[in-house]
């Protein structure tokens, strides 16, 4: 006859199997109700860019909105680095969860660096939504390529968007206590891009006080370089 368990190593068991689950606790997103079908042209260009000029692997692949998508000199900024630009301007951390198997893992990247977030708070998402998002994204990467080293680029401040920073602040910092406990990298631009008040610097971004100049991504650039392998 099976011998009856005594009630402490019955509640030892049950709370070993909660805090299991609990490890294993997705956050909640927005995958279900996103829709990224305004971004297939955008990832037609990208196909007929691989059939002729095709990354290689191993390489450094940089996702996200349009601060990525308009980092021209991002060759010329890590040379040697066999960096990838694969932004798609407005884009969301949603959308490069849809199509990471064409634009992230297809490359057998050995690093990923993220850079969405804004636009998802700015189009009224809440920040524990798009660190869902995020979670979300790292997961699709990983089941693919596992290998793969991943950062994230702080979302970072600027003089349009001044109203949602503490969003911007709640969204950081749920991904920096991720990336700490998941032994990803979590490249801290934020205070970089404020001055001496506190605000966003405006001499580092374009006249739509949004995007950033040349001056910004050299700050981005000295930030990324001891981040990139």
């Amino acid at each position: 006859m099976m011998k009856r368990l005594s009630c402490p190593l019955v509640l030892s068991c049950v709370l070993g199997i909660a805090l299991l689950a609990g490890c294993r606790t997705t956050p909640p997103n927005t995958l279900a109700t996103h829709n990224s079908d305004r971004w297939q042209k955008d990832m037609a260009t990208f196909a007929a860019i691989d059939a002729t000029n095709r990354p290689p692997d191993n390489c450094i692949v940089f996702v996200g909105s349009s601060s990525i998508r308009m980092w021209k000199s991002l060759q010329q900024d890590f040379p040697g680095l066999p960096v990838v630009n694969r932004g798609f301007g407005g884009s969301q951390l949603a959308d490069a969860v849809k199509f990471a198997p064409r634009i992230i893992t297809a490359y057998k990247p050995r690093q990923v660096i993220i850079y969405s977030g804004g636009n998802d708070i700015n189009s009224g998402k809440d920040p524990d939504l798009v660190y869902g998002d995020f979670v979300a994204l790292v997961k699709a990467i990983r089941k693919e390529s596992p290998g793969a080293r991943i950062g994230y680029i702080s979302s970072a401040p600027n003089p349009r968007r001044w109203e949602q920073v503490e969003k911007v602040k709640r969204l950081n910092s749920l991904v920096q206590n991720y990336c700490a406990k998941h032994n990803m990298d979590f490249i801290n631009v934020f205070p970089l891009m404020l001055g001496h008040d506190g605000l966003p610097r405006p001499e580092i971004f374009l006249s739509d006080r949004l995007h950033m100049n040349e001056k910004g991504y050299a700050i981005w650039r000295g930030a990324l370089q001891p981040f990139l392998k």
